[in-house]
């Protein structure tokens, strides 16, 4: 009976030191390295989120031409994350003066960025039944969209819409979205 005892002191003992083990060395905000002499070291970094100026880019009041409003936002180490964070951003509307260039009530479906630096947005049909159409607004719109991302992301070259998961020939009847779109700097103020 004492040598089972014994026995089940030391499983225990070896049980609590483990778990110690994996709680002191298994934090998210902790990582440990080695120094000089080859012993490990308990760093610690916090983990912020940092935060980053874009311009987003939203119609002035007569529809014609596209104007940055400076924004203060969340910065993701990825690309997709944080080109995400902006279409976000530009669904919202703008907070100054200035006219939204994305319906209401449309949300992002998915966002992802490829190798080629093509950056797919997949919004929901909202954006096409609830457009106002005319070409003039259609180029807002797609534009607000591509230079939001490609200015501020240096990562994305060309973005590509999509509308529920699938390929679009238009949003309103006019602009071609079947190939990714570039910026465009003629429709900035």
């Amino acid at each position: 009976m004492g040598r089972n005892r014994h026995i089940l002191y030391i499983i225990i003992a070896i049980t609590g030191l483990s778990t110690i083990f994996l709680i002191v060395y298994n934090r998210p905000n902790q990582s440990s390295f080695l120094n000089e002499s080859g012993k490990n070291i308990l760093h610690v970094s916090l983990q912020q989120s940092d935060k980053k100026k874009v311009h987003l880019y939203f119609a002035d009041k007569g529809n014609s031409f596209l104007i940055a409003e400076e924004r203060t936002i969340s910065q993701s180490p990825d690309p997709a994350g944080y080109g995400k964070t902006i279409i976000e951003a530009l669904i919202k509307g703008p907070i100054e003066s200035l006219m939204r260039t994305i319906p209401v009530d449309t949300t992002l479906r998915a966002f992802y960025v490829t190798q080629d630096g093509t950056a797919y947005v997949d919004l929901t049909e909202e954006v096409k039944e609830r457009h106002p159409g005319g070409i003039k607004t259609e180029l807002i719109t797609i534009y607000s969209i591509v230079n939001s991302l490609t200015l501020n992301i240096p990562e994305i070259d060309a973005v590509k819409i999509l509308i529920k998961g699938h390929e679009s020939m238009t949003l309103a009847g006019h602009i071609d979205l079947r190939f990714p779109i570039k910026a465009n700097m003629l429709l900035i103020r």
